[in-house]
C-alpha cells in the first residue's frame, strides 16, 4: 500500500489542489489519498474527491516553541540580508518595541543573531523547536493519525505556516517521507525560514531551484523537483470560466468599450484605493483615449471596507468582491481560513481572459494576467521622501527586479505616466508580448496543462 497524505493548509493551497486537478491525479497514482485539513471539514462538502478527510485540530504555539522558531526566522534572515533588500527589509519588520515576554526575546534574538548566524545555528533552533513537540497532544494525536492512515508520503501543499510544524514533527517521529510544494514566487528569495525541515521539495521553476539552494545551504539538490504550480491550471481546465457573452452580462458591461482590470491588494498596500480613485478620475474627466469599462477586484484577504469612498463616489465602477468566506473564527492567522468558491474562480479567470488591461500593485496576479498575455501596468508612487506609502521600495525585492529588469510591464511612478501608459494600451500599442513571455517562461517551468498530473507522478516516484 502507498497511501498520501495531503495537509492542505489555507485557502490558497484549497484552490490550488483541491479546485485544480490534483486530487484525482494523486488517486491514479497512490493507492489513497488522505487528506489533513487544517481548514475545516465542512469547507469539502460539495467536492466529490472520494478521499479521507481528517480536520487537524488547531495548534496554538508555546513560548518555547515560538522561540525557537522566531530564533530560527531572524537567523535566516541574518545570514542572507546582505545585498538583499527584501530579506534585509523584512529582518527589520521581525523588530519589536513591545514591552512584554515576546517583545524582549525578540529583541533578545535579534542582538544574538546579529553575532551568531549559520545554517547550523538554524539545524540547531529547528531541533529544539521540534523538541517543545515531544510532550504536546496534539502531536500524539497527529503521530496516531499517520499511522492509522498507513501514510507512506505526506505532502505539504505550503511550506511556511507555523502551525504545521508539529504535523512536521509527528512524521519525523514514525519515520515517514515528507514533501513540500513551495508557495509562491516571493516565498524564498524574501521570506523568513520554512516552518520545518522536509526530505524533498517541489519548487515552481529552475528559477526556484536556484533560489532554494542558494537560500536553504543544507537542501541536497538532487532532492528538489521542478513541477511548475498548480496555482494558475484552472485557467487551462474548460471547466471554469464563462465566455464572452455571459461574462459581460454577468458584469453588465458595454461590450463596444474595453475593460480596465483594477485588482487589489491586502490592507498593507495602503496606495491601492489613491491608484484606484486616480484612475476613476481619469474616466470621470474624460482623459482616457477611450470610454472603458472598469472591474474592480478586492483582495480575498479582507473586507473590502477601506474602498467604501470610491463605491459610493464612483457609481460606474463594477465591483467583484471575492467570494471567500472564512470557514472559521478565532483563528491565530484568520487569513488562512478564508476559502475560495468555484463560483468565484469562474470570476477569476473570466476576468483575467477577457479584460484588455489588468492594473495592480506589484501582485502576483500579475502573472496571471501575462499567462492570458494581457498587458500589465504597476502603479508605484510612493517613495522615501514624498510622503506616500513607499512602495516603490518593493522594486528592489530580489522576484520584483527581475519584473523590472524583464520589462514585462509598465512600472509607472507619477500620475502623468500612469496616463500615459493607459493611452498607449488603449490604443492597441502593446510592446511587451515577448518580454510577457518570456518572464512566464522565467518564472513557471512547466505547461499548465498536466501540471496537477506532473505532481502526483513525481510524489510517486519519492
Amino acid at each position: 500500500m502507498k497511501n498520501l497524505g495531503v495537509v492542505i493548509t489555507d485557502g490558497v493551497g484549497f484552490r490550488n489542489f483541491i479546485l485544480s486537478d490534483f486530487i484525482y491525479e494523486a488517486k491514479a497514482n497512490f493507492d489513497e489519498v488522505i487528506i489533513f485539513s487544517c481548514l475545516p471539514k465542512k469547507v469539502y462538502d460539495n467536492f466529490n474527491l472520494n478521499s479521507k478527510i481528517i480536520e487537524l485540530e488547531v495548534f496554538e504555539e508555546s513560548f518555547y516553541t515560538w522561540f525557537f522558531r522566531k530564533a530560527k526566522e531572524v537567523t535566516h534572515l541574518q545570514m542572507h540580508a546582505k545585498g538583499n533588500f527584501g530579506i534585509a527589509d523584512n529582518l527589520n519588520i521581525t523588530q519589536s518595541k513591545a514591552k512584554n515576554p515576546r517583545g524582549y526575546a525578540t529583541r533578545f534574538i535579534h542582538q544574538y543573531t546579529k553575532i551568531f548566524h549559520s545554517e547550523n545555528w538554524i539545524l540547531q533552533y529547528n531541533k529544539w523547536q521540534q523538541k517543545t513537540f515531544r510532550s504536546n497532544a496534539i502531536t500524539k494525536q497527529y503521530i496516531t493519525l499517520l499511522k492509522e492512515n498507513n501514510i507512506s508520503l505526506l505532502f505539504f501543499t505550503h511550506q511556511r505556516p507555523p502551525f504545521i510544524a508539529p504535523l512536521i514533527y509527528a512524521a519525523e517521529k514514525v519515520k515517514i517521507k515528507t514533501s513540500a510544494f513551495i508557495f509562491s514566487w516571493d516565498n524564498l528569495a524574501s521570506k523568513g525560514r520554512m516552518a520545518g525541515n522536509f526530505d524533498f521539495y517541489l519548487v515552481w521553476s529552475n528559477l526556484m531551484k536556484q533560489e532554494l539552494l542558494s537560500f536553504y545551504q543544507s537542501v541536497k539538490e538532487n532532492h528538489i523537483m521542478v513541477v511548475g504550480t498548480p496555482q494558475f491550471e484552472p485557467y487551462v481546465l474548460n471547466k471554469y470560466g464563462y465566455n464572452k457573452d455571459v461574462f459581460q452580462n454577468k458584469f453588465r458591461l458595454n461590450p463596444d468599450k474595453p475593460t480596465i482590470f483594477f485588482t487589489c491588494n491586502d490592507a498593507s498596500s495602503e496606495n491601492d484605493p489613491i491608484y484606484l480613485e486616480i484612475l476613476a478620475e481619469f474616466i470621470a474627466q474624460k482623459k482616457l483615449a477611450k470610454e472603458v469599462n472598469l472591474i474592480v477586484r478586492t483582495s480575498p484577504a479582507e473586507e473590502p471596507t477601506r474602498f467604501e469612498k470610491c463605491i459610493e463616489k464612483y457609481p460606474f465602477i463594477v465591483w467583484n468582491f471575492p467570494d471567500w468566506n472564512i470557514s472559521r473564527e478565532g483563528h491565530q492567522e484568520s487569513w488562512t481560513q478564508r476559502v475560495p468558491s468555484i463560483a468565484d474562480l469562474n470570476d477569476l479567470k473570466s476576468l483575467l481572459q477577457h479584460c484588455d488591461l489588468s492594473i495592480n500593485v506589484l501582485s502576483t496576479i500579475t502573472l496571471d494576467a501575462f499567462l492570458f498575455d494581457k498587458p500589465v501596468i504597476n502603479p508605484v508612487f510612493g517613495n522615501e521622501t514624498n510622503g506616500w506609502f513607499d512602495d516603490q521600495k518593493f522594486l528592489k525585492y530580489e522576484h520584483l527586479s527581475k519584473l523590472v529588469d524583464s520589462n514585462s510591464t509598465d512600472i509607472v511612478k507619477n500620475e502623468e505616466e500612469y496616463l500615459e501608459a493607459i493611452n498607449k494600451i488603449l490604443n492597441n500599442i502593446d510592446l511587451k508580448k515577448i518580454e510577457r513571455a518570456k518572464f512566464i517562461e522565467l518564472q513557471i517551468g512547466g505547461l499548465l496543462q498536466n501540471t496537477s498530473k506532473r505532481i502526483a507522478e513525481i510524489l510517486c516516484t519519492i
